[in-house]
């Protein structure tokens, strides 16, 4: 009981939060926004696997944001080697009320050990229910299986994110790697190995590079939606 009352506790002070970010961004010029908190929920993709940390994901992240005059902190919360089941089990501590917003991208490890979509779909879908509890905006981005476990189970593990999104009322961005590939077009880590590194699985630091540029944008509109 103790431990609901402190997720409806968060939740209350983080709408407050929001209230008071609309209140000081529909003043623009007047006084300075309080800044947005958002957690990046997620594995060696989020957390920089082989990079210097300045070269990694959030970091990258994080100077595009200010690059572009987003007041935002970006926290990294990518765990390497994390499956979804990973992601759910530390996702409320890590929503500390401080959280605005939260970008979650898991699914990677899960395809990578075979493990059933369906668990994986429920696992996300216990990190969205966490975060709607918290009052907490999220941006889910999707991960692709490739075709080697079968047809059926990449259609299963492909859908369970634009299913999940549209059911949460999340922003939604296709897949980690869209800043790599043109929508529809498969992922092909041999075609495009100047962007990763050796292991063909993490991109290096102008992959990731891209990677933010097609990602800073929705992170902007979750921004707005946080203020709004």
């Amino acid at each position: 009981m103790a431990f609901v009352w402190g997720l409806v506790g968060y939740g209350v002070l983080r709408a407050m939060r929001k209230a008071l970010i609309g209140i000081v961004l529909s003043f623009a010029g007047m006084a300075q926004a309080e800044e947005v908190v958002i957690a990046a929920l997620g594995d060696s993709l989020t957390q920089g696997y082989g990079l210097p940390v300045e070269e990694g994901f959030v970091p990258q992240l994080q100077q595009w944001l200010t690059d572009a005059g987003a007041d935002v902190r970006l926290i990294n919360a990518g765990v390497s080697g994390d499956t979804t089941a990973g992601g759910l089990a530390r996702v409320d501590w890590t929503l500390t009320p401080d959280v605005d917003g939260m970008i979650v991208t898991l699914g990677g490890n899960d395809v990578l050990r075979g493990l059933d979509p369906g668990q994986a779909r429920g696992n996300i879908e216990g990190i969205l229910r966490s975060a709607d509890t918290a009052n907490v905006d999220v941006l889910l981005v999707g991960m692709e299986a490739p075709g080697n476990f079968g047809p059926d189970y990449k259609t299963q593990f492909d859908q369970l994110y634009p299913d999940l999104a549209q059911q949460y009322g999340t922003l939604f961005l296709e897949s980690f790697f869209a800043g790599l590939v043109e929508e529809g077009t498969p992922l092909d880590p041999v075609a495009l190995r100047d962007y990763f590194q050796a292991d063909g699985i993490h991109p290096n630091a102008k992959g990731v590079a891209k990677i933010v540029a097609r990602v800073g944008p929705e992170v902007l509109s979750l921004v707005e939606q946080i203020a709004n």
